[in-house]
């Protein structure tokens, strides 16, 4: 099946599309011809997109302060004035900050899970209002992450996040079934690059380093996994969390001495 074919058309909201995962969930949606909305808190980069390619007339942006709760309904009021409604929803933006726990401040924990979970439940409510009042069975693909299910330290905080953000997914998978409105998280893996989350090179190479896969997530990875999720070919999956991060989620390939298997 050509997951890309039936985009033709579709309605697509994507947040945080300035960030990495954010501007390749944009392409990939946009190559498939999908209308457009971004939204990002970053105005400059944000109007930049629109000299993309992919990134047709029938497309817009929106600068949007996700950790603003009547931003958050103006954006979702524009959407609804021009569309009606979207028919996918993706709540990509977030933030990865690192500290210890003994470090993080309350002001910095809020910050975290402003963006990182309390944005994705008012915009996923927002949206599932428009799309049951214009009865549209529409996809709302939350952007997870395998540190939802393993620790990292000094990375505490957005685990945690993400742990509620696969909670979140699964409570609203519930409630708008009988919508015919689905639910789901996509767990993209390593993908080094981002502006906001600077890694030395010696991290990034040791990452890569043991993932089972042998490489970091590519542009593809991402941008296949949620055409599909949000496709006809997965219509029967809802709340569920598909990682796509070549096996980094479930273990590493580091070992504590220097062996190899016998074959």
């Amino acid at each position: 099946m050509d997951y890309a074919q039936e985009m033709v058309g579709k309605r697509v909201v994507i947040t945080g599309a300035c960030g990495i995962i954010g501007g390749w969930l944009a392409e990939a949606f946009g190559r498939a011809g999908a209308k457009l909305c971004l939204t990002d808190a970053r105005a400059e980069p944000l109007q930049a997109l629109t000299s993309a390619p992919w990134f047709t007339e029938s497309s817009f942006v929106l600068t949007t302060d996700l950790r603003d709760a009547e931003a958050i309904e103006a954006m979702a009021a524009e959407v609804g004035k021009r569309w009606g409604a979207a028919d996918v929803l993706v709540n990509n933006a977030g933030i990865y900050p690192s500290g210890f726990l003994l470090d993080v401040d309350a002001a910095e924990w809020d910050r975290i899970f402003d963006i990182n979970l309390r944005a994705p439940f008012l915009l996923s409510r927002a949206f599932a209002k428009l799309m049951i009042a214009q009865g549209v069975k529409g996809n709302i693909i939350n952007i997870s992450s395998g540190a939802a299910r393993k620790m990292r330290r000094t990375a505490c905080p957005y685990s945690t996040s993400k742990t509620a953000l696969d909670r979140l997914t699964k409570g609203f998978a519930i409630e708008l079934a009988e919508y015919g409105i689905r639910a789901n998280a996509l767990e993209p893996g390593f993908a080094a690059g981002s502006d906001v989350s600077q890694l030395t090179q010696a991290h990034v190479d040791n990452v890569i380093a043991n993932i089972p896969a042998g490489r970091p997530t590519s542009p593809q990875d991402v941008g296949n996994a949620a055409l599909f999720l949000a496709s006809s070919a997965s219509a029967y999956i809802t709340g569920a969390s598909l990682p796509v991060d070549g096996g980094n989620s479930i273990g590493s390939l580091a070992v504590y001495q220097d062996k190899k298997h016998a074959l």
